[in-house]
C-alpha cells in the first residue's frame, strides 16, 4: 500500500498532463495507475481514470450508469435495434476470478437515442418485462432493480 500514494504530500511532480492538439486530445498519466487500481482498487484511482477517459473522449456517453456497486455496460446497434448490456461485477473478488457471491444492486440507466429514429418500445428480455420510461432530450431513463449478474434492455427503434 506504501506506493500507492506519495510519501510527499505536496510536490511539484505532475501526475497527468492533458492537452487538446487540433480536433484531438491526449492524457498522458506518468506511472502505472491501472496497475494501482487493478490491485487495490482504490475509488481515487478509478475516479481519476474515468474521468480521464471522459476527458479524452471529449463526446456525451451513450449510456450512463447511476447507483452503487460496479456495473460493466456494452451497449449494441443494429438496425432497427439497440441492446445495452448490464454486468454486474460488484463483488468482492470483482477482478480476481470466481465470485464468491452474487450482490444485487439497483442502477438508474440513462441511454442516448440514436438520431433520426425513434424509440418505439423498452424491454427487460431477461425478466420478460417491458419497464417504465421516461424519454427527454433524445434520451430514454429508467430504473432497472435488483441486478444480479447480467440485464440487458432491449430498445425498439424504427
Amino acid at each position: 500500500m506504501e506506493d500507492v500514494y506519495t510519501r510527499i504530500p505536496d510536490t511539484d511532480i505532475r501526475e497527468l498532463y492533458l492537452r487538446e492538439t487540433g480536433k484531438g486530445r491526449v492524457a498522458y498519466v506518468p506511472w502505472d495507475i491501472d496497475r494501482s487500481f487493478w490491485q487495490y482498487m482504490t475509488l481515487d484511482h478509478g475516479k481519476l481514470l474515468n474521468n480521464t477517459i471522459r476527458w479524452v473522449l471529449n463526446e456525451e456517453p451513450i449510456v450512463t450508469v447511476k447507483g452503487a456497486g460496479f456495473i460493466e455496460t456494452t451497449a449494441w446497434r443494429q438496425k432497427d435495434s439497440m441492446a445495452v448490456h448490464l454486468v454486474n461485477m460488484t463483488n468482492p473478488m470483482m477482478m480476481k476470478g470466481p465470485f464468491r457471491e452474487l450482490i444485487p444492486v439497483d442502477a438508474e440507466v440513462s441511454i442516448k437515442i440514436p438520431e433520426n429514429v425513434k424509440l418505439t418500445g423498452v424491454h427487460l428480455p431477461m425478466r420478460d418485462k417491458d419497464p417504465q420510461y421516461i424519454l427527454k432530450g433524445g434520451r430514454v431513463t429508467l430504473t432497472v432493480t435488483q441486478i444480479y449478474d447480467h440485464e440487458i434492455i432491449g430498445l425498439d427503434l424504427s
